[in-house]
């Protein structure tokens, strides 16, 4: 995320459904305070784009990025009676730019608002590919999509991933990054370069947000504190665009 990148959690709570969610950081965070996760609920933020200043200007100034959803998922079936409010929102702040990231890629079609065409020009969606698994059964159907902005998130990223079959000028960027917590899985930097390599042949920006809490670089495994994993990364300068 840019500096200028914030969070808008609207619900709270969420279901395993793959692999991926084995060391879930909301399912930790929530077991710290006898919080039941797998409870869908609303939260206080739901409304933050909308919510305005006793002069009338909106809070969240034009030109925010809000990335939704970390503690949920946006299509989440618990969260369809609550949506459409959600695409209003999102279309009534046109001057902001949304990131949805999803595992729920089947479902995203019977969740898109009426309006929707082949997109709205401030909304980029996401799918997560945490595995060569997920990769295949995820990316044919979210290639498809009637999405004007696509990318792809291996995070956590949990084996050697090819991407080669679905890349094209249709994925705006792809993002890395390892597992944390203290139970993280390892994350290879050997599979982080895989994925990287595959980006630079086709042409599409390659972001390493972060190395996980469990990295492995040349046969050798580190354990990385959390507030260096994003550190590490960057030290790594292998971040991609074809346009530098």
């Amino acid at each position: 995320m840019s500096d200028s990148s914030h969070i808008w959690n609207l619900w709270h709570g969420c279901h395993k459904i793959s692999e991926g969610c084995l060391n879930c950081y909301v399912y930790r965070g929530d077991g710290l305070h006898g919080i039941d996760s797998s409870v869908v609920r609303k939260t206080e933020r739901f409304d933050l784009p909308v919510w305005r200043r006793k002069n009338g200007a909106y809070k969240v100034p034009s030109g925010t990025e809000l990335w939704t959803c970390f503690t949920s998922d946006f299509f989440i079936e618990e969260a369809d009676e609550w949506r459409k409010e959600a695409w209003k929102m999102i279309r009534t702040r046109s001057d902001l730019t949304f990131f949805i990231v999803t595992k729920r890629v089947s479902r995203i079609l019977q969740c898109l608002p009426p309006n929707w065409g082949d997109g709205y020009d401030n909304v980029t969606i996401y799918s997560t590919v945490e595995s060569q698994r997920q990769a295949e059964l995820r990316l044919p159907v979210f290639k498809d999509l009637p999405l004007k902005h696509k990318g792809i998130i291996c995070e956590p990223l949990l084996d050697e991933i090819s991407l080669n079959e679905w890349l094209g000028d249709w994925v705006e960027q792809v993002i890395v990054g390892g597992e944390s917590g203290d139970n993280a899985r390892p994350c290879d930097f050997s599979w982080v370069m895989h994925i990287h390599d595959d980006c630079v042949a086709h042409g599409v920006p390659f972001h390493f947000k972060q190395t996980g809490a469990n990295f492995i670089m040349n046969g050798k495994s580190f354990k990385i504190a959390r507030q260096l994993q994003m550190l590490q990364a960057r030290k790594a300068r292998i971040d991609f665009s074809p346009d530098s």
